[in-house]
């Protein structure tokens, strides 16, 4: 009876030792800094896709992304306005091609996460490494979403897609502000376009879309 007792006791404090030395995860609040317009330098990796660009949010569901890298993307952007998505290049458009739906979720993932946490009055989520990380759910599965010191988007985490998306250099624009591309093209004055280069323009656009398209069927 007493081995018995002993066995027990010794136990219970094993157990206690051992959750003792495990750190409980505190949840803490932040200001948010979400619900602004803005533009900053992102990084992503999307599965082996390393791609470097500008992100741009004017607005509740009102985001664009341009890509500056790899040679295959640069030059590239994508509008998401209004639940439409719209490609183009260098001012020419064209349609996102079934390939590239990898990109365009990723975006949605993004834009569906900073939109959704952008209602909130504060960020709750776990301190760590000077950074807030949020955690939440969307239909594309379970996400991270990172902020600074000041609530500002910092970082977006999706493991089971395998996305990682960093933001630096954050800056602030005109919420009321067109994407360049719209400005663009509603600034260009009438010229006279010869044959040969709007079949120049037409060739380089499928090059594009074509790029886009081997970039992403590669994942």
């Amino acid at each position: 009876m007493k081995k018995l007792i002993t066995f027990t006791l010794t136990i219970l404090m094993v157990l206690c030792v051992v959750s003792c030395s495990v750190p409980l995860k505190s949840t803490t609040s932040r200001k948010n800094g979400l619900d602004c317009a803005f533009q900053a330098d992102a990084a992503v990796t999307l599965d082996r896709l390393q791609a470097e660009g500008i992100v741009r949010r004017f607005g509740t569901g009102a985001w664009e992304i341009e890509f500056s890298a790899p040679n295959t993307l640069s030059g590239v952007k994508l509008e998401f306005s209004e639940g439409n998505t719209e490609a183009s290049y260098k001012g020419l458009s064209f349609s996102v091609p079934q390939s590239a739906v990898p990109v365009k979720a990723m975006m949605l993932n993004l834009i569906k996460a900073v939109d959704d946490n952008a209602r909130l009055e504060e960020l709750k989520g776990e301190e760590k490494d000077n950074v807030l990380e949020v955690n939440g759910k969307l239909e594309g599965g379970e996400y991270v979403l990172i902020v600074d010191k000041n609530g500002k988007l910092a970082g977006f985490e999706m493991d089971n897609n395998k996305l990682k998306m960093t933001f630096t250099n954050i800056t602030p624009i005109d919420s009321g502000t067109e994407s360049s591309s719209s400005a663009e093209m509603t600034t260009i004055p009438e010229t006279t376009v010869s044959a040969e280069e709007t079949m120049a323009d037409v060739t380089t656009t499928a090059e594009v879309t074509e790029a886009v398209s081997e970039t992403t069927s590669n994942q």
